[in-house]
């Protein structure tokens, strides 16, 4: 996988949602590196990189997922690539987690996932080609105590894009899904020492990823050297969630 140019592909309309930080943000500024029209998605503020067509959308509204295509279309062109990326966390054991907490974190990182696609696929559907792609987590395949949550709508992501990869594929339009392991964010950098070295430890390339590295394999599969890959699980993940 190459995190280079794609001098050879045609300049895509892509639209990565939560981009304002992280992975997403990586990953939008790798699309416009590489020649890319990208926009972003978040509900806080604006990514700091002036290549990207900001939005601000709540993708567990409908409405607000509507109003936000409706201006990446008008100012960029019809969505091309789509990586869903955005989501929440709201860990706690589960005896002790609120109704709310499970149902927020499903609504935005699976629901939102699923809005954002279905409105993504019509101009896909009728263009005859499109990327769809899921960024999950090793979490969903291996579970997380405190995160019976989170770790649910990550995995619900797969069965998700496979179900896509089987109604769309006939049109031209793939759908995967990239799984990360632990990633250098604010997210990572939030726990507690001890915490960090103990998941550190756990990954056989005793490291934890650059966003860049997640960045990289997204862009794969949007290339035309991923055009025969779909329904895929990819796991970006130092090999700690191998043989799941």
């Amino acid at each position: 996988m190459s995190s280079g140019s794609v001098s050879s592909d045609p300049v895509r309309t892509v639209l990565v949602t939560g981009g304002s930080r992280g992975i997403g943000l990586a990953t939008a500024q790798l699309f416009a590196e590489q020649g890319h029209r990208v926009a972003v998605t978040s509900r806080s503020d604006p990514p700091d990189d002036d290549r990207l067509v900001w939005v601000a959308c709540d993708q567990s509204d409908s409405e607000a997922v509507d109003a936000a295509y409706g201006r990446i279309e008008s100012e960029l062109g019809p969505v091309e690539v789509l990586v869903a990326n955005a989501g929440i966390t709201r860990d706690q054991l589960v005896l002790r987690m609120a109704d709310e907490d499970f149902a927020a974190v499903v609504d935005t990182n699976l629901t939102g996932a699923y809005r954002m696609a279905k409105r993504a696929a019509r101009p896909m559907l009728r263009a005859r080609w499109g990327r769809l792609i899921f960024v999950s987590s090793v979490v969903g395949m291996l579970g997380s105590a405190g995160q019976v949550n989170y770790a649910a709508s990550k995995a619900g992501l797969v069965g998700l894009a496979r179900s896509l990869a089987r109604e769309l594929g006939s049109r031209g339009i793939t759908s995967n899904v990239v799984a990360p392991g632990p990633v250098a964010t604010e997210m990572f950098g939030a726990l507690t020492d001890d915490r960090q070295a103990a998941i550190t430890a756990a990954v056989p390339l005793g490291r934890v990823a650059e966003p860049a590295e997640i960045a990289a394999a997204v862009a794969f599969l949007a290339s035309g050297q991923g055009a025969y890959i779909t329904g895929a699980l990819l796991p970006v993940d130092g090999g700690l969630g191998m043989g799941h």
